[in-house]
């Protein structure tokens, strides 16, 4: 022995010394990666855009299809019971929903589970399932709708281990390192395990990695089986667990772990785990769910239980079995949680971008405040007005009645934009008939003539001067033929050909005469009226020409519901908005979007327009919407049709909401179709699936006097002639007209009876 050590000293020595030699300067490099990694541990977090919370209160409209819709948006599960958070029970037209807690600007909300009863088109009564307490008022969490990532693509939810269940925790360790607590960084047990299976079977088929060899793999190491990566893993692991204590290595593991896929984004940690697989919080897993996750970090994609159920199931139970196995759980929940089902949700919860059109006016609305990569992968949480179930619905009501066009649908495309009333809030966008569809946003830059839908707006013009208009005021429905700059005349017509002659300010509007129009927005002025638009604060040029009084004047859809938003709100200036706020990944709140009205200075005339777009949906040229059964909604609306039948439009409100639609070709071909034969249609489609409110103008400012059509004098109502019309307080007429042939009249008649 004495003769082989004289022979190998030399060699062997200077082999450990060539080993240190390399081992020790590697030891600090590997030393100050794991340092410059761990001590500013740090992941690209991706922005969460979520929807508007659904306000439930008694009398609120909502009808069982918005609220089945908002449920889903939402990813809430029909469940018997609805006891775990994001899942509801259905009786008929009654609801009990489990209500997830969520943090929304005015602070957070707890889980409650609540009972709601629907009829009438109303939410009858509200309260809390578990107290019987009514309630007055309550939110469920806002949908997600979209995620803004960063270069790295990866779903992840920061949480730390206070914030887990305990049986995550230990169950974790009990499966995947019952050591994890006492070894430092390897166990040389299981190496020597996965060492001897590997020789047996000549390659490498069995791995004995800790927590902290797994983490070092997410960490610093791609994902290959070679023998120098594991060299490397071992280092780096021991190097950890001699710089940082138990607990650290921990929560970086269970926020670090990948746990699935979907599409091109990779899914972090337990957190993020929960709600792309069961929809829910993390903290209200059951023993069969964390049992599910805990036996996917051997494998998320062998293991995944939307892909491969039933082998996802067979490891689920395994696990509990060891939960069981280990004193985590007694036999009752172990017998009770293999026996329950997967219950995960039928897909994934990583909206990239369902609703692009509407994304696009949140980054532009959110670009005053911030540049885009402030937004992408910063962990915010972005609140938005958008309404899901609205937004599905306008999205089938737009599918359905451009289908029913027949020949005319080759190749017509569309816009919608659904405001609610009076907040202005965007709670629907559609920029194209492919809603889905990334490209050209139609609702925020088509712009096209509007045509009659300028109308109201030279109306208002003319009833903001009280003293000198009213809808009795008399207008020449006449023939114009004026000049143009390039030595052409304007000659426009009315769409029926006809001529009217006097006409009253109201059938002119009802009826949409163009001539009626034109010679009033001569009289009053192409400068007023164009004046009035600039005042919107549009941003577009507005042609200075009188035929802008017939609406040659290109804007967009979003644009012209920004305008007839100032009617649906009563008068008064309305930003429209589609970010309510914007709250760190603390739960501060770094901005907050409220809206200020304008000062309502034509109130009362804009109550007169609003009257008067009511009579053209009554009896008026959108009285299709009364005969498809929507005359309960009393709703106010124009049509619009430019030159040639190239732009179908229409803008109509109710009591709560505001909608305007636009159907057109790209290429600026005619379609055929009139503003009440096309997006009239889609119109009264949507309204008929929204739970929509009445529209009950106030009468503050206005009074509605009986007149003679003919002298504009106040008369009765049992006058021949005689009209019942809403005028400015102050300034309906005083000389009245006499009838008394109209008395004897109808004296006589009685007699005759």
């Amino acid at each position: 022995m004495a003769l082989l050590w004289r022979i190998f000293r030399a060699p062997i020595l200077l082999g450990i010394g060539a080993i240190a030699g390399f081992l020790v300067p590697y030891a600090i490099v590997l030393d100050q990666q794991v340092r410059d990694r761990f001590d500013d541990l740090s992941w690209q977090i991706p922005s969460r855009v979520l929807a508007r919370p659904l306000d439930l209160a008694p009398g609120r409209p909502m009808n069982t299809e918005t609220l089945l819709l908002e449920l889903e948006a939402s990813r809430y599960q029909a469940d018997a019971g609805a006891r775990a958070p994001g899942t509801y029970a259905r009786n008929g037209d009654g609801f009990v929903i489990a209500r997830r807690a969520f943090a929304g600007l005015d602070g957070r909300h707890p889980a409650q589970r609540i009972s709601l009863e629907l009829g009438g088109g109303r939410v009858l009564r509200l309260r809390d399932s578990d107290s019987g307490q009514t309630l007055q008022h309550a939110e469920l969490d806002p949908a997600r709708i979209a995620t803004l990532y960063g270069l790295q693509q990866e779903e992840r939810r920061i949480v730390q281990l206070e914030q887990l269940p305990p049986l995550l925790v230990m169950g974790l360790q009990a499966v995947e390192d019952r050591d994890f607590k006492h070894h430092h960084g390897i166990d040389l047990v299981a190496i020597l395990r996965a060492t001897w299976a590997n020789i047996t079977a000549g390659r490498v088929v069995q791995g004995g990695s800790t927590l902290t060899q797994q983490l070092v793999k997410n960490l610093f190491l791609d994902r290959g089986q070679r023998f120098a990566r594991k060299i490397n893993e071992a280092l780096i692991a021991l190097l950890i667990e001699y710089r940082y204590d138990k607990r650290r290595i921990l929560e970086a593991y269970v926020n670090e772990i990948f746990l699935g896929q979907q599409g091109g984004q990779a899914v972090h940690g337990f957190a993020a785990a929960s709600e792309f697989y069961f929809g829910r919080d993390v903290g209200s897993l059951g023993s069969a769910d964390i049992a599910l996750l805990v036996g996917m970090v051997q494998g998320p994609s062998l293991y995944d239980p939307r892909r491969s159920p039933q082998r996802a199931l067979e490891r689920r139970n395994l696990v509990l079995q060891q939960f069981h196995e280990t004193g985590l759980i007694d036999a009752k929940t172990l017998s009770g949680a293999q026996a329950s089902k997967l219950g995960v949700s039928a897909r994934g919860a990583l909206p990239r971008n369902r609703y692009p059109a509407f994304l696009e006016l949140v980054r532009q609305q959110l670009r005053r405040d911030f540049e885009d990569r402030e937004l992408d992968a910063a962990g915010l949480s972005i609140h938005t007005t958008l309404a899901p179930s609205a937004q599905l619905q306008a999205e089938q009501a737009l599918s359905t009645a451009l289908a029913e066009l027949g020949k005319r649908d080759a190749g017509v495309e569309s816009a919608v934009v659904l405001t609610g009333v009076p907040s202005g809030e965007v709670q629907a966008l559609i920029g194209g008939r492919k809603a889905d569809a990334q490209g050209f946003n139609r609702a925020l830059d088509a712009r096209r003539p509007i045509g009659s839908l300028i109308k109201p707006f030279v109306y208002l013009v003319a009833l903001a001067q009280p003293q000198r208009y009213s809808l009795a005021s008399h207008i020449d429905d006449a023939p114009v033929d004026l000049p143009q700059r390039d030595g052409t005349r304007w000659v426009p017509k009315n769409d029926d050909g006809d001529v009217h002659g006097e006409v009253l300010l109201i059938d002119a509007l009802k009826n949409s005469w163009n001539l009626a129009t034109v010679q009033l927005g001569l009289r009053l002025g192409v400068d007023k009226v164009r004046g009035l638009l600039e005042s919107f604060g549009l941003g577009r040029d507005i042609n200075p020409n009188p035929s802008l009084l017939l609406g040659a004047v290109e804007l967009s859809p979003f644009d012209v519901a920004q305008l007839y938003q100032y009617f649906a709100a009563d008068g008064h200036a309305v930003p429209l908005r589609a970010v309510r706020g914007v709250i760190d990944g603390k739960g501060r709140t770094l901005s907050r979007y409220g809206v200020e009205p304008g000062t309502g200075d034509y109130v009362a005339a804009s109550r007169l327009v609003t009257w008067a777009m009511q009579q053209v949906v009554e009896s008026g040229t959108a009285r299709s919407i009364v005969a498809a059964g929507l005359g309960n909604l009393h709703a106010a609306g124009k049509t619009g049709t430019s030159d040639t039948q190239r732009d179908s439009w229409f803008a109509g409100f109710t009591g709560n909401q505001l909608g305007v639609v636009w159907v057109g070709r790209d290429d600026n071909k005619p379609t055929a179709l009139y503003g009440s034969t096309g997006a009239l249609k889609v119109w009264i489609d949507l309204f008929k699936r929204l739970p929509a409110e009445p529209l009950l103008p106030s009468e503050d400012g206005i009074e509605f006097v009986w007149i003679d059509q003919e002298s504009g004098e106040r008369s009765d109502a049992v006058c021949s002639g005689a009209r019942e019309l809403p005028f400015a307080s102050g300034y309906a007429p005083t000389e009245r007209h006499g009838c008394a042939l109209d008395r004897i009249r109808e004296w006589l008649g009685r007699g005759d009876d």
